[in-house]
């Protein structure tokens, strides 16, 4: 028998999971018709809300969830690390959740935190929907977003500390521009579409200051197991571009074998560059030219934004941007 969560009570009643959680809470600020449908759509489901999660903003219980997709564990790592070195140091005990499409989903978790009686969510990038952190913020659980850039929000108690990857994308491209280089081709990577949609936006905001297009976004189809696959077959009926980059080493790894498998040569024929940096791309030859990110500081500084947070200390800023700068290899000249 399928367990009701607090999504199938939303969706019956036709409200968002804020207002559900807002109704469950007994708060004053839901319509008395709107109160009563939801009351309606719990009956009807039968749905049994947590009696400790309604209590949740009474009490402490030093425990902080970080939530992350499966796919990317391994490329935050050392954000994790950070994050984990500073909540131990202020003796918190973690909940760690992992996104798992098919087996562990958003719902799933949302409705875990809310039972669970945390203190407070760090999110891995733009998981949540505003819905979700809505409903989270009725239970006032601080929310500290990690990783990416996202949409500055008036909703109180949710910060934001990031690398503006759209802003690394426009400086990269117009360097190139400088240069008399226009033809750049930019790798899709299905694993963090949040991240490349940043990082195409970035692109496309630079050919367009410069009244062109761009029109080289090398994306393909799940019918491909992997990049590697469909880039050996897309770099023998097209000629590549002056300067490809990638979001990952897997890519970019992938890019530069598929070239030299079809004659071309890098960084002789087209230059290469992989956004995220890691120690496997200095054991490829020729070494691939990536960025230098303060993922471990990123990790502090999310836990003692919330640490404040939960101290009811936040400070003025709560989207905090972080630098970058470029690790020039082998495979740009």
């Amino acid at each position: 028998m399928k367990r009701i969560t607090i999504y199938d009570v939303a969706k019956e009643a036709d409200v968002s999971l804020a207002t559900v959680s807002r109704v469950i809470n007994d708060s004053n600020v839901v319509r008395e018709d709107t109160r009563i449908r939801v009351q309606q759509a719990i009956e009807k489901l039968g749905y049994k809300p947590n009696a400790i999660a309604q209590g949740l903003a009474l009490s402490k219980t030093t425990t902080i969830s970080i939530v992350m997709s499966e796919r990317l564990i391994a490329y935050n790592a050392k954000i994790l690390s950070g994050l984990m070195n500073i909540a131990s140091t202020y003796h918190y005990n973690i909940m760690f959740h992992v996104i798992s499409k098919g087996i562990n989903e958003m719902s799933d978790i949302v409705e875990s935190i809310i039972k669970t009686h945390v203190d407070g969510v760090i999110l891995f990038n733009d998981d949540f929907s505003q819905d979700e952190m809505e409903a989270l913020l009725v239970y006032q659980i601080p929310i500290v977003i990690v990783g990416s850039k996202i949409e500055e929000t008036k909703l109180p108690n949710v910060a934001n500390v990031y690398v503006d990857f759209e802003k690394l994308a426009y400086n990269l491209v117009n360097s190139y521009f400088d240069k008399g280089i226009t033809d750049i081709a930019l790798v899709e990577d299905k694993l963090n579409m949040y991240m490349m949609d940043r990082l195409k936006a970035g692109f496309e905001k630079a050919y367009r200051e410069r009244g062109m297009e761009f029109t080289n976004y090398i994306s393909f189809d799940d019918t491909y197991k992997n990049s590697y696959i469909y880039l050996s077959n897309y770099f023998k009926k097209n000629k590549p571009s002056q300067l490809i980059v990638t979001f990952r080493d897997s890519q970019a790894v992938a890019v530069m074998n598929s070239l030299k498998e079809t004659g071309y040569s890098v960084p002789e024929d087209s230059e290469l560059i992989c956004i995220l940096n890691n120690k496997y791309l200095t054991m490829v030859r020729p070494n691939i030219t990536s960025y230098s990110l303060p993922e471990y500081d990123m990790g502090t500084i999310a836990m003692r934004l919330l640490q404040k947070m939960l101290m009811d200390q936040p400070g003025k800023n709560r989207f905090i941007e972080q630098n970058f700068s470029m690790i020039p290899r082998q495979t740009t000249k």
